[in-house]
């Protein structure tokens, strides 16, 4: 039996999951964001403030983290997840036609962002040193909230959405060679600065090199062999060790851990198996970011906000300032309506997760003191707890300078294909392929989803937008376009599972048209009590077919014929719809009946 010692060793593991389990849906009661409920508790329960407080108690020492360091270890996984589900949503061709905003704005970004803050820095007394230190660090925005704003908005696809995204992505690329520029900087390192940062470019470009090289070839017949052996364990774990594995490669090649997730998914999102892989990794990406948030709440320095309170108003006013003013500017240089220009300045202001790494590693290298790290490091947690704050204001100043005449056309735009698709059909074989030709012929635009890896690899190589997954999963569903699609049309066959996939749609989208197919019509009673608006029994449909291909060979007139089976046809779904409700009410009834 353990001992409380050994208890403890896993007290700040319990508080994470304490915060996550009952602080953070308390606070969502209340309309507080849960990104702000895990900050707000991290800052509550951190070392430097109930553990700070004077008398310190024995319950105190349970509910407040001792390792704030082992904790950060295990957030970092949340931007990694969350760069990976961003992958997933774009691919190669389409990060290409990006390069402009990522190589041009977000180069010129991270260029004259460190540069002006360096300057500053200098001016107001720090050493060349210190002061090429702390700009390279107050450059960088944070990816993890920015992303997860956007991404929870639904605005990843616009225009401020494509250019928060550039720039980001492109911080996330210069931090290998600010870390390799940190070592060089470091007090007793001669190195070559030039020699440094080549060598640093050079492993980098291996890594992505052989990342991009062996998953072209190896994860698409990874996780064909995985998804034919339908054993959903498997491939949850088999996702899991292409994220992590990217991570490593790209770590151990000096980069960050988020970027080797990133191309991982840029490369499954040409695959079958996205929307499935996009299912699965979502809810641990939820849990870890709410860990990230929480070691961002952790990192608040009460204490120094106490004893340099106008330093650390001044520094964090003044970076959202400076750093809104020059990616507002950049921005219209290149062409971003002022609208789009000024939301996107205002989210990427404040400062990121990655200043955290530079300035710690910074500290280490006794490049900074150990005072000016910590106003620091204070200062960056305040700008990013006020992401949130920031980003509405940016929305609503946006708002106020759009008119019709100044807003992006982009903004405009419809969604793409995949986004905008107007039906979903649940399975794709051949009653679903057939209804797919008759969707194409009419020029509606739709997403097929089947749990059969070998038919969906055959009709994507057709070019069929099908894709791999468990259609069960409500979630998964919503993935493949539910949000803009008119109609559902489920063409399995196995009951049980259409009945799932009818309740969990109705209950998620009570507009959403929804057709099935049915075996029998004691199953299309029970589909219309469930709230399908149209259920088609095939014993009922095929005697119907017989009947009309009879009576045309007996010399009957065929349209009198077309026409009484049409009737004949909707006699079946009066009387099927009218049963159901019938058989509603008495199920509904049967609870009063008892009581009485």
């Amino acid at each position: 039996m353990a001992d409380v010692g050994e208890l403890s060793s896993y007290r700040d593991a319990m508080i994470v999951l304490g915060t996550a389990g009952v602080v953070v849906p308390l606070l969502a009661r209340y309309r507080i964001s849960p990104m702000f409920g895990f900050l707000i508790t991290g800052a509550i329960l951190s070392p430097s403030g109930l553990g700070a407080l004077p008398g310190y108690s024995s319950i105190l020492d349970w509910i407040t983290v001792k390792s704030p360091e082992r904790i950060a270890k295990f957030a970092e996984w949340g931007v990694v997840f969350l760069l990976f589900l961003i992958g997933l949503e774009l691919s190669l061709e389409r990060l290409s036609t990006m390069r402009r905003l990522v190589f041009g704005l977000g180069g010129l970004q991270v260029m004259v962002s460190s540069i002006l803050i360096a300057l500053i820095a200098y001016g107001l007394g720090e050493p060349p040193t210190a002061a090429l230190v702390i700009g390279a660090a107050l450059c960088l925005s944070s990816t993890a909230i920015v992303i997860d704003l956007l991404a929870s908005q639904k605005r990843l696809a616009t225009t401020v959405g494509r250019t928060s995204f550039s720039i980001l992505l492109f911080q996330d690329l210069a931090v290998v060679p600010i870390l390799f520029l940190l070592g060089i900087l470091e007090p007793g390192n001669h190195g070559s600065l030039v020699g440094g940062v080549l060598k640093a470019l050079a492993q980098a470009t291996a890594a992505l090199a052989i990342i991009i090289a062996v998953g072209k070839f190896l994860l698409q017949p990874l996780f064909r062999v995985v998804a034919q052996t339908g054993n959903n364990d498997l491939f949850i774990a088999t996702t899991l060790f292409v994220t992590v594995g990217t991570s490593f490669v790209t770590a151990a090649a000096g980069m960050s851990m988020a970027l080797g997730a990133f191309v991982a998914g840029l490369l499954l999102a040409e695959t079958e198996y996205r929307r499935a892989v996009q299912a699965t990794i979502e809810p641990i990406k939820s849990l870890l970011l709410g860990i990230f948030f929480f070691s961002v709440g952790l990192s608040l320095d009460l204490k120094a906000m106490i004893a340099h309170p106008f330093a650390i108003l001044a520094l964090t006013t003044g970076l959202i300032v400076l750093q809104g003013a020059i990616i507002f500017g950049l921005a219209r240089m290149f062409s971003i309506a002022k609208a789009a220009a000024i939301e996107t300045a205002a989210l990427l202001a404040p400062g990121g997760e990655f200043s955290f790494v530079v300035l710690t590693l910074a500290f280490s290298y006794k490049l900074l003191d150990r005072e000016e790290t910590s106003i620091l490091l204070t200062s960056v947690s305040l700008t990013m707890a006020m992401i949130p704050l920031v980003g509405r204001i940016g929305r609503w100043l946006a708002q106020k300078y759009a008119t019709p005449q100044s807003k992006d056309p982009e903004l405009l735009a419809q969604p793409s294909a995949q986004q905008q698709s107007r039906a979903l059909v649940v399975g794709f074989g051949r009653v679903g392929q057939l209804i797919g030709e008759m969707l194409e012929e009419h020029k509606v635009p739709y997403i097929a989803v089947d749990r059969d890896p070998l038919l969906v690899g055959e009709m994507r190589r057709k070019g069929k937008p099908v894709y791999y997954g468990d259609v069960r999963h409500i979630e998964f569903l919503r993935l493949c376009g539910l949000d803009t699609a008119k109609a559902a049309i489920i063409t399995i066959h196995t009951q049980s599972e259409i009945d799932q996939i009818v309740t969990a749609l109705r209950r998620e989208y009570p507009k959403l048209f929804i057709v099935s197919r049915v075996k029998d019509s004691a199953h299309a009673r029970r589909l219309y009590s469930l709230g399908v608006n149209d259920a088609v029994p095939e014993t009922i449909e095929a005697s119907l077919q017989l009947s009309e291909a009879a009576l045309v060979g007996i010399g009957v007139p065929t349209g009198l014929v077309i026409a009484s089976i049409h009737e004949k046809r909707d006699e079946f779904r009066a009387e099927l719809q009218g049963a159901a409700k019938k058989f509603g009410t008495e199920t509904r009834a049967l609870p009063s009946r008892k009581r009485t």
